[in-house]
């Protein structure tokens, strides 16, 4: 008996040009949370970084590009790959964290939504197609993505836009050394629903949230140089140890349980997505699902990664490394059709988001 699924006919992504490379930061000024300036010398403060993150570069929005920008661009490739008429989008979802920000001013701008300024970008005269935004931290494009499976489902809708894009340069505290992992990006994909007799598309999905003890990990506040704080400009923080092992602890455990609901065996699994957060920090995160699986050795060729090159750009990583892998730009990944995947992410709130998808055969 046929049933409707939720298939990915279509990704884009943008990569702004600038890039940051780690040396950008050598003339910088970094201070602690009590306002100290560090005694580190900044070439030990960036070699520690590497280190720890894997980042050797990233990329930044150039001054006159807007969030909603980034993510008109991401869309309109989707689009043209999906090879769909932009009138028949039945929602457009984008995800963010900070709105539209400018080169100058990084107050948060959010109305319109971003939804809304990208289907005035796209010149949709539709008035059935439902634009909005979603706010989920760092899972937000996999969470438009669950949205768009609802609303598939049910019956509700047959095309669905969604968007994934941050500019997290313009608030990240530059006296900060946290800061040194934000970048800037989007991504998108076009989900449309498809008929049948097997599963395909979207499998299934795992959520959770730990608001009650872990709200704080990720938050705004002043710049940690005493000078700069005096202005009341609000920069995003994190405490990183601490996000760090409510990951480890996390991650993996929400991951096996979705496959579990599925009855799928982590054997059955082509590649795993993680969200580019931390280069170490997703190594650690396969190593322990694979050891909940018995495993003392994880897969080599299990996990496409672009955080080195990237940086952490939120909620654009996830979408951007999808639309990489499939275009065949992160060597030697590739994904074939019939292939089963992962996709998962953690990120403010604290949210943790994990999907399966089966790749189509066409």
């Amino acid at each position: 008996m046929k049933e409707i699924y939720s298939v990915i006919t279509g990704t884009g992504s943008f990569i702004p040009e600038k890039k940051m490379k780690n040396s950008d930061f050598l003339s910088h000024e970094f201070y602690d949370s009590s306002g100290t300036k560090l005694p580190t010398a900044n070439q030990d403060i960036i070699d520690k970084f590497v280190e720890i993150t894997t980042i050797s570069e990233r990329r930044y929005a150039d001054d006159e590009h807007l969030t909603s920008d980034l993510g008109f661009f991401a869309a309109q490739k989707a689009i043209e790959d999906a090879g769909i008429d932009k009138e028949e989008l039945d929602y457009i979802i984008f995800a963010h964290n900070f709105g539209d920000t400018h080169a100058d001013d990084n107050r948060i701008d959010n109305c319109p939504s971003l939804a809304a300024r990208v289907k005035q970008k796209l010149g949709i005269k539709n008035p059935n197609s439902v634009a909005y935004d979603i706010l989920f931290g760092c899972p937000g494009w996999l969470q438009g993505v669950i949205q768009g499976n609802y609303y598939i489902k049910s019956g509700d809708a047959k095309k669905v836009l969604v968007i994934g894009g941050e500019v997290l340069s313009r608030i990240s505290d530059p006296h900060d050394r946290d800061s040194l992992i934000y970048a800037d990006g989007a991504g998108a994909c076009i989900l449309e629903a498809r008929e049948s007799d097997t599963p395909v598309g979207i499998l299934g999905q795992n959520s959770r949230s730990d608001a009650l003890e872990f709200a704080q990990m990720l938050s705004m506040g002043v710049s940690f140089k005493p000078e700069e704080a005096e202005t009341g400009k609000l920069y995003l923080k994190m405490n990183g140890r601490r996000l760090y092992m409510y990951a480890l602890a996390n991650v993996p455990k929400t991951i096996k349980a979705g496959l579990d609901k599925l009855g799928i065996p982590i054997e059955d699994i082509k590649k795993i997505l993680i969200h580019q957060a931390n280069g170490k920090m997703d190594d650690a995160i396969l190593e322990r699902l694979y050891s909940l699986y018995g495993y003392k050795d994880t897969p080599k060729d299990v996990m496409p990664m672009t955080i080195s090159w990237l940086g952490n750009s939120s909620v654009a990583t996830l979408p951007t490394l999808f639309d990489l892998v499939v275009r065949e730009e992160v060597t030697p990944h590739q994904i074939d059709a019939g292939d089963t995947i992962i996709f998962a992410s953690v990120g403010a709130g604290m949210n943790i988001n994990s999907v399966v998808y089966k790749m189509p055969e066409d």
